[in-house]
C-alpha cells in the first residue's frame, strides 16, 4: 500500500531546527528522506509499536507516527534525535 506522508507542524519545526543545528546537516536530510520513503511504502511493517502509535529510527533521527490504513495516510507526530 502506498501512503501519503504528512508531518505535523511541530514535527516539521523540530526537523528544521535539527537540520540547522546539525554538524552534519546532510545526514539529517538523508534520514528525513529515508523516513519519508519507508513510510510511503511500508508504514505498517517498518519501525515498532509505540503505544497506539509506531516508532521508526533512521539515524540520526527517530519519529513517532500514526497510520490510517483506510485513508492511506501516515502522520508524523514527533521527531527527535536518536542517541
Amino acid at each position: 500500500m502506498r501512503c501519503t506522508v504528512v508531518w505535523d507542524p511541530d514535527a516539521q519545526d523540530d526537523l528544521a531546527r535539527f537540520w540547522m543545528q546539525a554538524t552534519d546537516s546532510q545526514a539529517v536530510a538523508d534520514a528525513s528522506d529515508e523516513i519519508d520513503r519507508l513510510l510511503k511504502s511500508s508504514a505498517l511493517t517498518v519501525g515498532e509499536e509505540f503505544g497506539s502509535d509506531r516508532r521508526l529510527i533512521v539515524e540520526p533521527l527517530e519519529v513517532i507516527y500514526t497510520v490510517s490504513p483506510d485513508d492511506c495516510l501516515v502522520r508524523v507526530l514527533q521527531v527527535g534525535l536518536f542517541r
